[in-house]
């Protein structure tokens, strides 16, 4: 059985910081790209970031770019998505996801990956 449980979600002010996590049971993230991905009010699934088989190479939204950091630890099988600079454009339905049937600079921030995690709501209010 293939599980991903997203963790770490919730409420935070504009300008706060916050850690998703992914843990990945029945699959080895080690053989992996890894992808966070977000969905608002609309139906569309936004690629915010994803990192390679080797994690040698990471890939990011411009709308989140220097804001995110996407990480591993493979001891762990577990993904993380830092969070900094919380603007209210990032309230959303937060995804990892996982595949290897591509890597990360050329396709990994696409929707059509073929592991996906439950979700954690991310809010950002004052």
């Amino acid at each position: 059985q293939v599980q991903l449980v997203e963790s770490g979600g919730g409420l935070v002010q504009p300008g706060g910081s916050l850690r998703l996590s992914c843990v990945a049971s029945g699959y080895n993230l080690i053989d992996s790209v890894t992808g966070w991905f977000r969905q608002g009010p609309g139906p569309e699934r936004e690629g915010v970031s994803c990192i390679s088989r080797s994690g040698d190479t990471t890939n990011y939204a411009d709308s989140v770019k220097g804001r995110f950091t996407i990480s591993r630890d493979s001891a762990k099988n577990t993904v993380y998505l830092q969070i900094d600079d919380l603007k209210p454009g990032d309230t959303a339905v937060y995804y990892c996801a996982a595949s290897r049937r591509f890597e990360c600079s050329g396709h990994g921030l696409q929707p059509d990956y073929h592991c996906w995690g439950q979700g954690a709501q991310v809010t950002v209010s004052s």
